[in-house]
């Protein structure tokens, strides 16, 4: 039981838990924040060149409600919506991954001197350069 809780707290403090708290966090805030923008900035102008039909409210009926028996529909206007956000997000991801990606490569590229670049990346393209040194004073050696 003891090397249980080691391992768990091995696990929480090296940052894969808090890691994971962040980003169900910033999803959850992300989610909002999509959900406004395709309510109220995206569907209103569709709902304008639909002549002012609420897509949520768009359904086909399959039967009417008759009685104590509930109406049958399909509500495709909320799938839609939902595809709408789905395009939303995937976008909006697409474009902050592009952008984080751009700077991940200057910061791996050890010959870019405008940002710095990790040290475990300058350690192995220095022995990746003194490899090819070694490897070209060999070759001169082999031909005399």
């Amino acid at each position: 039981m003891k090397s249980f809780i080691a391992e768990f707290k091995d696990f929480a403090i090296k940052g894969n838990m808090i890691d994971m708290a962040v980003g169900i966090i910033i999803g959850t805030a992300f989610n909002s924040v999509v959900n406004t923008l395709v309510k109220k900035v995206v569907m209103p102008p569709l709902s304008l060149l639909t002549d002012d039909v609420n897509l949520a409210d768009r359904k086909y009926i399959l039967r009417e409600a008759e009685g104590k028996a509930a109406e049958v529909a399909i509500g495709y206007g909320e799938l839609i919506e939902v595809m709408i956000d789905f395009l939303i997000i995937a976008l909006t991801i697409f474009v902050v991954i592009k952008f984080i990606n751009r700077f991940k490569k200057k910061s791996e590229d050890p010959k870019n001197k405008t940002v710095e670049t990790p040290k475990n990346i300058e350690l192995l393209s220095n022995i990746e350069r003194l490899m090819e040194e070694q490897n070209s004073i060999l070759k001169k050696g082999n031909s005399l």
